[in-house]
């Protein structure tokens, strides 16, 4: 009985699920791995998605494994690898050193340097990574001009958001667009780092000019910056030579794919592993993200569920009809509406809610009309977190942080910049995308 309810109703009863686990993690009263665990094992138990991998001697396509992209599990464990190793060198703070002492120390010239050496570094690191590397630093910074760091904070984590946008592997949506989509690390070169490019660049102006009168610093405060001693912060030299070129080399893996036809996360996976054997694993592991990878695992189990059941297809139908086909209006809808949602909630369950809907509208309309709908969703999910300070996570690392370090960044401050930054932002990406595909 009951279980013939759950097959009649099975949409319905998938969608709910979903859209609870959205609310309960937008609520942050459980920890969100909890939450996605939690909905993972009711989608198995109602039997949403098949707890068996063999219907008799046939494949079951329902199987709940079948629904987890290992792609993007092993490519975020392998990279959270090779970044925790390298990081240990002390590599990063070393280049941030030497770039900050090329400022004179002039606030303006900081603030601007800190924005890039962020952008950059978050492209190839994840944001959550970068801004911690960053903010040490961006302390010392400020107290040693005697000047207030949350012009440099605010500015960090708008370029965390957009760096990461430039690449496969800059931010976990574009690892899970990457995957569904088929798309190489070199189209996300190619076709968003253009355009990132210049995002950053205007942002950064924008930055500049609003914070402009508040960066003023003394000639012997600024000197003090000028000559920072750099001598003593790399900590393992053969650390470093070692994992920077196993990082290199992984990186030129991703750009060789089209030429040596491996995976990205078998390339990461590599690297990662190589790193492993000059180290003890037991204590590189400890500094994987295994919240994020097990949070990653319950929802695509989840949304797996409403997969299984048809409603992604539905979505797929839904959209289509309202665009009435339109690849202009849904590449629009898609962008927009990923940017303005993706300020307000969290960006990897909507990426990992919407990349198996353009799978549908492909499978309907064609790859030619769904490939700006790929773009769209990246640049939308990426930007949009920069709207509000829950944005993403990088935002609430930082904000924490400041926090104990006495300079409090309000969520309504926050949203007075954070607006700005999305609206440049995504302005900039419908003019991008209408002019690169679309017209």
């Amino acid at each position: 009985m009951l279980s013939s309810f759950i097959s009649s109703h099975s949409v319905m009863i998938s969608a709910s699920l979903l859209i609870i686990a959205y609310i309960f993690i937008a609520l942050e009263k459980i920890p969100k791995v909890t939450i996605a665990l939690f909905g993972a094992a009711i989608t198995i138990i109602l039997g949403l998605v098949s707890q068996h991998k063999m219907i008799g001697n046939i494949v079951n396509p329902h199987y709940f494994i079948n629904f987890i992209d290992f792609n993007v599990i092993f490519l975020l464990v392998s990279m959270m690898i090779i970044v925790s190793i390298t990081t240990r060198s002390g590599v990063f703070n070393w280049i941030a050193n030497e770039l900050l002492k090329l400022t004179k120390g002039h606030p303006i010239k900081v603030l601007f340097t800190l924005g890039l050496f962020t952008a950059v570094t978050s492209a190839f690191l994840d944001n959550v990574t970068t801004v911690i590397l960053i903010m040490p630093i961006t302390f010392a910074i400020a107290r040693k001009l005697d000047i207030n760091p949350i012009p440099f904070l605010l500015t960090e984590i708008f370029a965390s958001n957009i760096g990461g946008t430039a690449t496969l592997i800059g931010d976990p949506p574009n690892i899970i667009i990457g995957s569904a989509g088929s798309l190489s690390f070199m189209d996300f070169i190619k076709e968003l780092t253009p355009v990132v490019a210049v995002i950053l660049i205007v942002v950064l102006a924008v930055m500049t000019l609003i914070f402009k009168k508040s960066l003023h610093a003394d000639n012997n405060k600024m000197q003090e910056v000028a000559t920072i001693d750099n001598s003593n912060t790399i900590k393992d030299k053969s650390l470093m030579i070692r994992s920077v070129t196993v990082l290199m080399f992984v990186i030129l893996g991703f750009i060789l794919h089209d030429i040596i036809h491996i995976e990205t996360c078998v390339v990461a996976m590599l690297g990662a592993s190589i790193l492993l054997l000059f180290e003890k694993p037991t204590e590189i592991l400890k500094d994987v993200e295994w919240n994020t990878i097990l949070f990653f695992i319950g929802l695509f189990i989840i949304i797996g569920g409403l997969e299984a059941s048809g409603g992604i297809k539905l979505m797929a139908e839904w959209i289509l009809r309202v665009t009435q086909g339109s690849q202009t209006t849904t590449s629009m809808i898609i962008l927009w509406a990923s940017g303005l949602i993706s300020g307000v909630i969290d960006n990897i369950p909507y990426t990992a809610t919407m990349a198996p809907m353009i799978v549908e509208i492909q499978k309907t309309m064609g790859q030619v009309y769904a490939y700006p709908l790929w773009w769209a969703l990246s640049l939308g999910a990426c930007l949009g977190g920069n709207l509000t300070i829950i944005g993403a996570a990088a935002n609430v690392i930082v904000s924490e942080n400041a926090a104990k370090e006495n300079h409090p960044i309000k969520f309504m401050n926050f949203l007075k910049y954070g607006f700005l930054t999305v609206v440049i932002s995504l302005t900039i990406s419908t003019g991008y995308i209408y002019l690169r595909f679309l017209k």
